[in-house]
């Protein structure tokens, strides 16, 4: 059966997201954590914290199409640096990126309703999927919040 993307679950799957503590909700279009490609929607909303983090073991490249809304597609060095910040918005013009393997990266949310389709090699195995920056705090740390507004005063430099 073919999978129709459309305004009516953008707009549902952002106000999931809007009501989730975490700022963000996602919708797998893959039907098994096995499946070789993992296809999914994400929903972010403004102050919502993706830790930084690569996938090198195993080896995993993973793309952002962001579909409404505006994201900042962060790029780090192995010791934290950031290497570069990439602003993704179909408004201006900028579709996707391409996160290669073993790249430390993160999104952040910079526009209310942001929806991004999500493609990352499979399969999905939890234990496995991603490698967390030790330089950064994890999801719910209380540090991750200070971490946010320093990525966020960054963006606004840049600007």
């Amino acid at each position: 059966m073919i999978k129709i993307i459309d305004n009516a679950i953008l707009d549902g799957l952002s106000q999931q997201a809007s009501q989730s503590l975490r700022l963000r909700k996602n919708l797998n279009y893959h039907t098994e954590l096995s499946d070789p490609i993992n296809r999914m929607l994400n929903a972010f909303e403004p102050g919502t914290y993706t830790a930084p983090h690569c996938h090198r073991s195993p080896e995993k490249r993973e793309v952002f199409i962001v579909l409404r809304g505006k994201v900042a597609l962060f790029e780090y060095s192995d010791d934290g640096e950031i290497v570069h910040c990439h602003i993704i918005s179909p408004e201006m013009g900028v579709y996707a990126g391409e996160v290669p393997p073993g790249v430390f990266h993160n999104v952040v949310s910079l526009q209310t309703g942001t929806v991004v389709y999500e493609i990352k090699d499979g399969p999905y195995v939890p234990e496995t999927d991603k490698q967390f920056a030790l330089w950064a705090p994890n999801e719910g740390d209380e540090k991750s919040i200070e971490y946010l507004q320093k990525l966020i005063n960054y963006i606004n430099e840049l600007q």
